[in-house]
């Protein structure tokens, strides 16, 4: 995995260099962020997820059997267009990590808050995502933290949204190592 490579998935499903601008805002006829192929294919990829989101279901349920555990997939269900399933296990009553399955590609993530209790926990989630999801393999934090500089996302400029981001949405910000 290289940066080429994860710049070709997030170009793929997000248009370079155009803002997220409601309709209303820009001139008549002139295109928006949702009018691109890019934002089209992110929205197939959330259709995939919601398709396949028992596959999901059933994962959180085998992990929520052993830990508390908060689904963050909800919105995607809901009919957001999320490039990720999403959940938190709490390691403490107020330390949680985060973990992600990319709708994008085969990736996934783990967002660890850096307290001893994680590692276990961390191994575990990790083994789960891996023999539910044959092939996915996590992001190397070196690539993952990489801001992908013409981008734009919801609730971030251009130029702040990392490929962790792109690749599993701005819920990876919700635990803070």
């Amino acid at each position: 995995m290289t940066r080429s490579d994860l710049l070709d998935v997030v170009y793929r499903f997000y248009p370079q260099g155009v803002q997220k601008i409601m309709r209303s805002c820009v001139p008549p006829g002139e295109p928006v962020y949702e009018d691109t192929e890019e934002h089209r294919r992110l929205v197939e990829a959330a259709n995939r997820g919601r398709a396949e989101y028992p596959t999901w279901e059933a994962m959180i349920h085998r992990l929520g059997d052993r830990y508390g555990l908060q689904n963050e997939s909800l919105s995607l269900v809901a009919g957001g267009s999320e490039p990720a399933c999403s959940a938190r296990i709490w390691l403490t009553e107020e330390t949680a990590l985060s973990f992600h399955v990319s709708l994008l590609g085969p990736y996934y993530g783990i967002h660890l808050p850096g307290i001893p209790e994680e590692e276990p926990v961390a191994r575990e989630v990790a083994r789960e995502i891996e023999a539910t999801y044959p092939g996915y393999r996590p992001i190397p934090p070196e690539l993952g933290n990489e801001v992908v500089p013409d981008v734009d996302m919801d609730g971030l400029m251009m130029g702040e949204a990392t490929f962790y981001m792109c690749l599993f949405s701005h819920k990876w910000t919700w635990v803070d190592p």
